[in-house]
């Protein structure tokens, strides 16, 4: 985890600080053309760096007891037994369709906004779920994830990420409190 938070994550921060100062400085410049430039280093460092926050936030130790979801998030808990049948058939849907991520990715539990149901997406790199749909939780399907502890076995890591899930801020979002589950991207809740 080390690496991957103090490395990884800090890289997206440092290239998206990097890239809106540049951006800045082409603006004060009215060179419309870097601004363009620029958009897709902005839009893959800050997807980085929203996509890790949302997934830290989404973990706890396993000794603090929040993944234990029909304890600590009864709500979410019966949306996710409504719309798969059970807890079991839902942990079978997110891992199938987290390992059908070809290449680098993420696999998200997300709501519609309108209808309130469950559903599950991925996106790649470090694309945010499309569609406005609210993020309930997220998991970090690239390499640097799971390789140092699991090597290739995806399924091994998917396995084990029940453990340290945290399903007290998945029912928090789930019930739409964004000040209590996005934390430090509350300011970014309301288009997330």
């Amino acid at each position: 985890m080390d690496l991957h938070y103090n490395r990884h994550h800090r890289t997206y921060i440092t290239n998206l600080n990097a890239a809106l100062g540049a951006q800045a400085e082409a603006a004060s410049a009215n060179n419309l053309v870097k601004q363009l430039e620029l958009q897709a280093a902005i839009n893959f460092n800050a997807g980085g760096h929203i996509n890790h926050t949302l997934f830290w936030e989404s973990l706890a130790p396993a000794s603090s007891g929040y993944n234990n979801i029909s304890a600590v998030a009864p709500t979410l808990h019966d949306g996710i037994t409504k719309r798969w049948g059970s807890f079991d058939s839902f942990k079978a849907a997110f891992e199938s369709s987290a390992l059908a991520i070809q290449g680098s990715g993420w696999q998200w539990l997300v709501q519609d906004p309108q209808t309130k149901g469950l559903e599950l997406t991925t996106s790649k790199d470090q694309d945010l779920p499309k569609g406005g749909k609210g993020i309930v939780l997220g998991v970090d399907m690239w390499e640097h994830a799971y390789y140092i502890q699991y090597f290739n076995n995806k399924k091994e890591y998917l396995n084990k990420i029940w453990d340290v899930m945290n399903w007290q801020t998945a029912e928090k979002r789930y019930k739409g409190d964004p000040r209590a589950a996005f934390g430090s991207l509350a300011g970014l809740a309301r288009h997330l």
